[in-house]
């Protein structure tokens, strides 16, 4: 009954682009919140745990990804490299779920879009079972364009040891932008654990991109007026003494995460863990390169 239903719902013209590997936790809940979409693309980094077959069943196709370390990863070479059905992409992780509606918003964007290629969309993010309305609220990124008019920014072309997929890295499109109503919710971190898993690997990725900034300027490719401001903004904040203290200051105050209650105490501390890390490994890279040039 439910293939019927989906096989008579109106579908949307849009590509629906999911990275994966292993998250076959994740990947149904993600996967039931697009079926209207009129074509889902799962590109896979070989996943042990079945989530290629969850995702087929789900009527998406599935490509493979192999990643050689550095560059390409793994949204840029989809956007890339995969035949899409229609001229609008729309990047949803596996974490995300897209509310239903989603389905009747992305139908009048994209076609009454006129000028616009792009849209940005809000997340919602969940931690530890609920939604914080507070940290890291509002959240935007931008998702929906036209694919052939953008591309993720390459931000260094060192190895980062931060896993094969896009996570901090913007999209830069070719236009004008517009913003959609409908917001998603990002299940990023079921835990702490996977929290400080993930932040990890996100602070190799920040430490390498702030020493490449710091030792050689940028090796950025690609701009556009918001994501530069957000990036010298960053580096901005790069430059400041207590980074870890006003990381945590600025999500529990500045954000009012203390309305979150213990919960939104825990995740500004928690980034400011992440910061620290961040600091650190910044300091190790610089300090390898001064022994290297000396």
């Amino acid at each position: 009954m439910q293939s019927l239903a989906n096989a008579m719902t109106p579908r949307v013209p849009v590509s629906v682009l999911i990275p994966i590997k292993n998250e076959a936790e994740n990947l149904p809940r993600c996967l039931e919140s697009v079926q209207w979409a009129d074509e889902i693309l799962v590109v896979d980094s070989h996943s042990t745990d079945g989530s290629a077959q969850i995702a087929e069943q789900h009527g998406a196709k599935v490509a493979q990804f192999d990643f050689n370390g550095t560059w390409p990863k793994k949204k840029n070479w989809a956007i890339e490299n995969l035949s899409f059905q229609n001229d609008w992409v729309f990047i949803l992780d596996a974490d995300e779920v897209l509310p239903a509606e989603a389905q009747a918003e992305f139908s009048s964007a994209i076609a009454n879009a006129g000028d616009v290629v792009g849209y940005w969309i809000n997340r919602r993010f969940m931690f530890l079972g609920r939604w914080l309305r507070h940290s890291y609220y509002p959240n935007w990124n931008l998702r929906l364009f036209r694919h052939a008019l953008g591309r993720y920014e390459r931000l260094t072309v060192a190895e980062t040891r931060s896993g094969d997929n896009e996570v901090h890295e913007h999209v830069v499109v070719q236009g004008p932008t517009a913003r959609l109503r409908c917001e998603m919710d990002h299940y990023a971190f079921p835990s702490i654990e996977v929290f400080i898993e993930k932040h990890n690997r996100y602070s190799n990725w920040e430490a390498r991109v702030a020493a490449d900034e710091l030792l050689q300027g940028s090796s950025r490719e690609l701009s556009n007026a918001p994501v530069e401001r957000r990036r010298r903004l960053k580096m901005l904040s790069q430059r400041l003494p207590f980074r870890p203290l006003l990381r945590f200051l600025y999500i529990y105050i500045w954000q009012k995460g203390f309305l979150d209650g213990r919960d939104g105490y825990y995740f500004a501390r928690l980034h400011a863990c992440y910061e620290f890390l961040s600091v650190a490994k910044t300091y190790e890279l610089r300090r390898h390169a001064e022994k290297a040039d000396g």
